[in-house]
């Protein structure tokens, strides 16, 4: 049995990861943290928990969390996760982070975009955890960055094409939209019901910080720097994410082209369901599940691909993604804890 300890457990992710772990065959969820709600039981926090999970939060003591511990799950805001990573691996813990700290190869990158780096020498050591591509690594990796999930919606789909040259990087456009779950737990003026409600709108246009992580793994498959232009929306829903991507076709590629190559890269992978001709991607479908839902087609008119993914922003988004790479992690069947059938409405 995996003993596990989510640290951050109140955030919106800490508590999916929490319902997930709860549910899993192989874990024993052990501790949870919380600085703001330290000795309150978890089901006064989520109500929904109530005869699920009866423990009470702590305070995130790395000790405490080592000797109770085998894996570690960091739900904690950006910079926060540097500073517990390194004393957590000392202690000979697995860890996966669930924030941006260490998903990125490049500490200027990550820190022109976010904050500087405390250690950046861990950066080589930890594995980019998208499952799916990476799966290889991440079965050998002690530090596992879970990938955020527009990057998720993003490169599902367009990895595949780039490594095998049938898009032209410099084409790429992603037009996104998620739920506002993505946002965090604690409201803000944007996130607030008022102003979400009867409301679609995009934010950080231009600016997002979500772009360069995907334009750092879409240059490793592409063998030469990429820039795309993203474009993320907020939608009145609570979770979900739907991404449209936009690329010109290389010459002399079709559409039975690039279904070969979508089918050939994810074939024998779970949770990548690739639709039928005609068939598209809705969030409704695999809300609460891990899976990510791919379609396409193209435009006869422009002859651009026309690429759309849905997945669940908190699950395949974040923490069902992270419980993905710990079953790699510790030679569990990746499908272990995950097999959440999906709602039919």
């Amino acid at each position: 049995m995996i003993r596990a300890a989510v640290v951050g457990a109140n955030g919106y992710a800490g508590a999916e990861l929490v319902r997930i772990l709860s549910g899993h065959p192989d874990v024993q969820l052990t501790v949870i943290t919380s600085r703001q709600y330290a000795g309150s039981a978890f089901d006064t926090i989520y109500p929904a928990m109530r005869g699920v999970v009866d423990l009470d939060c702590i305070d995130s003591d790395p000790e405490k969390i080592s000797t109770a511990a085998d894996v570690v799950f960091l739900a904690l805001p950006h910079k926060v996760s540097m500073s517990m990573a390194p004393g957590l691996l000392d202690a000979g813990q697995r860890v996966i982070d669930l924030s941006a700290d260490f998903r990125f190869r490049n500490a200027a990158a990550y820190e022109a975009h976010y904050q500087p780096h405390s250690c950046a020498d861990l950066l080589a050591r930890a594995v980019y955890g998208l499952c799916e591509v990476y799966g290889e690594a991440v079965a050998g990796a002690d530090l596992v960055g879970n990938p955020g999930c527009y990057p998720t919606s993003v490169l599902l789909p367009l990895l595949p094409l780039v490594k095998e040259r049938l898009i032209d990087p410099a084409t790429i456009i992603a037009d996104c939209k998620s739920g506002v779950s993505g946002a965090g737990r604690e409201a803000t003026s944007t996130t607030h019901f008022c102003h979400v409600n009867e409301s679609f709108k995009a934010y950080k246009v231009g600016g997002h910080r979500h772009a360069p992580e995907m334009e750092e793994q879409l240059s490793v498959f592409a063998g030469t720097p990429v820039r795309i232009t993203f474009t993320p929306h907020l939608i009145p829903m609570t979770r979900g994410m739907q991404s449209t991507m936009y690329a010109t076709l290389a010459p002399g590629v079709d559409a039975a082209r690039v279904r070969q190559c979508l089918e050939s890269a994810y074939q024998g992978k779970p949770f990548v369901r690739l639709l039928p001709d005609g068939r598209w991607p809705d969030t409704l479908f695999v809300k609460g599940t891990n899976f990510c839902d791919i379609g396409w087609t193209l435009d006869p008119g422009t002859g651009r691909l026309i690429l759309l993914s849905a997945i669940d922003n908190l699950v395949k988004g974040a923490a069902g993604q992270a419980v993905q790479n710990m079953n790699l992690m510790v030679g569990l069947a990746e499908t272990a804890g995950l097999n959440a059938v999906p709602y039919p409405l």
